[in-house]
């Protein structure tokens, strides 16, 4: 027997991550029974993007996110309910994935896949991550480190560069036995430090077949009413994309149910298990998203959709990179708004999404993931 681990985001209380990280398990699981996957944890390093802003811990920290809440635009009895999603996540969802509460730091093991998820966004403000070269197998007690669909999110070899990792970089991914990313900015970095054979791979959430392979996910239709789905974190639509949202649903008589975040468009936040949220996205007659997995999410479910793109600025939060490329490789560019207004939003969701060739494509993704797999595990 094998011990074979994963280091991801397994941590993040973010359905994408679990959903991302329970996907490569069982892939890896299914490919090869008799050995032992476990999830690893990184040691968070310093991050490169300072800010003036002391990150707050414990209480403090539970008071600060309460404000942030509070500050959108919905209804106390949905803030309480988003509040209490994310206080009692790590108890509920972590034991799906077998984590337990005791970090699991460099243990011996035969293969470290390190991915998927944005293991690899090291220029970032983000304290529980910061530049950690754990997250590049620097020192790991592995036999073999490979990775698996990891993707630099919106880090780019420039901001590598302006911060002078290039080096420690290189030399990290100089000891991979196999590279794998999941989209072309990823892959262009790691080729731009002198690492020519890198593969891309769909993120586990496309790769494993989870509405036809997942006993958990509920057969019956969670919710009466006919709704539409606002899928991204709290706060993050604009007043303009809130309006939209709430606009086409009340013309064509949906109610809005938002997951993962609360919205100003938001008619209901629903709390739900990972697997129940795929199950609301099966039956959703539409979606509005502007996150990576909930785009997947969308796709998978053969659902309308529309996925709001936004630009990086400076050290701000930008999906461009790992989403363009997601819905080019999905043939769902159709899909992708730049700007969110009512007609747009109207125009986008009525477009005839050819699923078919969509399914094809994934078809064949699943095929090259586990040849990958099966070949350097």
């Amino acid at each position: 027997m094998k011990k074979i681990g994963i280091m991801s985001m397994q941590r993040i209380y973010n359905y994408g991550s679990f959903l991302q990280g329970y996907a490569l398990k069982k892939m890896i699981e299914n490919i090869s029974p008799e050995h032992q996957v476990s999830f690893v944890d990184y040691r968070p390093g310093n991050p490169l993007i300072k800010t003036n802003k002391k990150e707050a811990t414990g209480l403090r920290r539970q008071l600060e996110k309460l404000k942030e809440y509070n500050d959108v635009n919905a209804s106390l009895r949905d803030k309480i309910r988003f509040f209490n999603h994310k206080r009692t996540y790590g108890a509920r969802f972590f034991p799906l994935l077998g984590i337990e509460n005791e970090k699991n730091y460099n243990p011996k093991l035969d293969t470290l896949v390190i991915g998927s998820d944005e293991v690899f966004n090291c220029v970032q403000a983000n304290t529980n991550v910061g530049y950690t070269r754990d997250l590049f197998g620097h020192n790991m007690q592995a036999n073999k480190v490979v990775s698996y669909a990891g993707s630099f999110g919106n880090t780019t070899i420039e901001k590598i560069n302006h911060y002078k990792i290039e080096d420690s970089l290189k030399d990290d991914f100089a000891n991979f036995s196999a590279i794998s990313v999941r989209d072309q900015n990823s892959k262009s970095i790691v080729q731009s430090l002198g690492i020519e054979d890198v593969s891309i791979n769909v993120d586990p959430v496309l790769a494993y077949d989870y509405m036809n392979l997942e006993e958990r996910i509920p057969n019956k239709r969670l919710h009466k009413e006919k709704y539409m789905i606002a899928y991204g974190y709290s706060g993050r639509f604009t007043d303009q994309e809130n309006e939209s949202i709430k606009k086409y649903a009340k013309e064509n008589k949906l109610k809005v149910l938002c997951f993962g975040g609360v919205q100003g468009c938001c008619d209901e936040f629903i709390d739900c298990t990972p697997f129940e949220l795929l199950a609301y996205f099966r039956d959703a007659e539409a979606i509005v998203t502007d996150t990576f997995h909930g785009t997947i999410f969308s796709i998978i479910n053969n659902r309308p959709f529309a996925t709001i793109i936004r630009k990086s600025k400076g050290s701000g939060y930008g999906n461009e990179e790992k989403l363009g490329y997601l819905l080019k490789v999905t043939e769902t560019t159709s899909q992708r708004v730049d700007n969110l207004t009512s007609s747009k939003l109207i125009d986008v969701l009525q477009n005839k999404i050819a699923y078919d060739a969509v399914n094809s494509i994934l078809n064949e993704k699943r095929k090259t993931t586990r040849e990958y797999l099966e070949k350097n595990i």
